[in-house]
């Protein structure tokens, strides 16, 4: 059996509208939550996404 790794599926949600993804984090060198600045499709332009558990 291999063992269950560092890396966990995380939920991105928009600040600025109901878009989200999702991706995938290492929960070992990164503990803290992310926030990235990506493009939502529904409003057409770069916002910023945080961390949704």
């Amino acid at each position: 059996m291999a063992k269950k790794g560092a890396r966990e599926k995380i939920k991105m949600k928009s600040t600025e509208s109901s878009s989200v993804y999702w991706t995938m984090k290492n929960k070992r060198n990164c503990p803290e939550r992310l926030e990235r600045r990506k493009y939502d499709k529904l409003l057409q332009k770069h916002v910023v996404f945080k961390e949704a558990k």
